[in-house]
Parts: C-alpha cells; sequence; structure tokens
C-alpha cells in the first residue's frame, strides 16, 4: 500500500491497520496540521486568513462565502469539505479520516463534534481504526452540541437539535433530537 492508498482507503470506510508502515503518512499530516491548527487558533483571524489557513489544513480551497468561526479543531484535516455559504461556529472539533462533508448552506452550531472514525470493541484491534465518512446536507442544521457519529448522513434542510447524539441517518426535512435522536417533526 503507497502513500495515497492509505488516504484512499481512510475515505473508502472500513477497518485501517494503524500500525501499517503506509500509515506513517497519516501521522505526518496530523502533525503538519496540529502546527498549523495551534497557530490559527491562537490570537485573532481576518476570516480571509481563517480560510487560507484551512485550505492549509485541507489541501482545497475553502469557498469564499464559507464562515468557520474560531477556535476550530481537527485530529487530520485532510478529508474536510466545505461548501459555499457553510458556516462553522466556534469550538467545533471534526475527526475526518474517514471524511466529512458539508454541503452548501450547512449551519454547525458551536461545540458541534462530528466524527468519521471509530475503534473495533474487540480488545485486539481496538487500536486500529473503523472509518465511515459523515455528509452534512444542503441547509442541514446542526444545534450546539450536538455530536453526529461516523457513517451518518443528515439530509437536506435537517434539523438536528442542541445536544443530541446521531447515531443514524437523518431523513432530508426532518427534525431529530435526543440520546440517541429520534424522529420529532417533518418540515
Amino acid at each position: 500500500m503507497d502513500d495515497n492508498d492509505v488516504l484512499d482507503r481512510c475515505l473508502a470506510g472500513g477497518f485501517v491497520d494503524f500500525h501499517h508502515p503506509s500509515f506513517r503518512l497519516v501521522d505526518q499530516i496530523v502533525q503538519d496540521n496540529a502546527k498549523i491548527l495551534a497557530e490559527l487558533n491562537t490570537g485573532y483571524r481576518s476570516p480571509a486568513e481563517i480560510r487560507t489557513m484551512l485550505g492549509e489544513i485541507t489541501g482545497k480551497r475553502i469557498p469564499e462565502s464559507a464562515s468557520v468561526a474560531l477556535p476550530f479543531r481537527s485530529d487530520f484535516g485532510r478529508h474536510i469539505t466545505i461548501g459555499e455559504r457553510a458556516f462553522v461556529n466556534a469550538d467545533c472539533f471534526f475527526v475526518d479520516l474517514g471524511g466529512i462533508t458539508i454541503d452548501d448552506d450547512a449551519l454547525i452550531a458551536p461545540r458541534v463534534t462530528i466524527l468519521s472514525v471509530n475503534h473495533d470493541p474487540d480488545p485486539i484491534a481496538r487500536r486500529s481504526v473503523i472509518t465511515a465518512g459523515v455528509h452534512i446536507g444542503r441547509n442541514a442544521w446542526i444545534g450546539a452540541g450536538a455530536t453526529i457519529c461516523p457513517g451518518v448522513t443528515v439530509g437536506e434542510n435537517a434539523v438536528v437539535g442542541a445536544g443530541s447524539v446521531v447515531t443514524k441517518d437523518v431523513a432530508p426535512n426532518t427534525v431529530v433530537g435526543g440520546i440517541p435522536a429520534k424522529h420529532l417533526r417533518d418540515l
């Protein structure tokens, strides 16, 4: 497995062995991005500076119409995609090795955690990870303090209530809430 293969494998979902030699690339990206995040979250940054630094972290252009408030945290960074006019509020944490896509016009409230990685419950396999991408649909709204678990898709125009833990897909045009999040109503 070469360097690009390990990144593709992480995005494809499934078991990823931390001990494989190609995983060194992931470790290097984590360390490089930790430096950028430390600088990003220290002192005032203009919106343009934030977008530029996030572009360095993700390896992708962050749209000028998108907005990310500080502090912002990520454990990997390279597998985050942020759409046009998307808004990510302060103190969000993205665990993105498995991929996190935030579509156009999505709103992410403060202190939201989005996870695309989990561990195997088997004690022998627990040191490696299982990746599963997260997709936040167009114009979805994730309430403050919510947690979105690996593999979840939040549909277009959906609303996730504050403090919810979302373990299953959220249908478009619905409101969910609670722990675990359950359907509350249609929009």
